[in-house]
C-alpha cells in the first residue's frame, strides 16, 4: 500500500490581515496556553476586523477560551489597543 505526500501548506504573508490577527492572539501565548484556543481567538478577531464579527470585549467571553492568570476584561482592552494598530 502506497501512502500519498501530505498536501503543501500555503502560508499567509506577514502583512496579510489574517497573519497580523492570527499573531495578536499567539502574542497571549502565556494567558491562553490551549492553542485551539489561540486559534479560534485569531479567526474570530479577523472576523471582527472584516465587519462580521463582535468587538473584542465580547469575543473574549463567546469564545470560552481558557484565560490564565489575566480576568477577561483586562485581555479583552489589551487585544483592542492591539487591534488599533492594524485597523486600515
Amino acid at each position: 500500500m502506497a501512502t500519498l505526500p501530505p498536501p503543501k501548506i500555503n502560508y499567509f504573508p506577514d502583512s496579510s490581515l489574517e497573519k497580523q490577527c492570527y499573531n495578536i492572539a499567539e502574542k497571549y501565548v502565556e494567558n491562553i496556553p490551549i492553542m485551539n484556543d489561540r486559534n479560534r481567538l485569531g479567526y474570530n478577531l479577523y472576523k471582527y476586523i472584516s465587519g462580521e464579527g463582535d468587538v473584542p470585549e465580547i469575543l473574549v467571553k463567546s469564545t470560552k477560551i481558557k484565560i490564565i492568570g489575566i480576568t477577561g476584561t483586562e485581555l479583552a482592552a489589551k487585544i483592542s489597543a492591539d487591534l488599533t494598530q492594524i485597523k486600515k
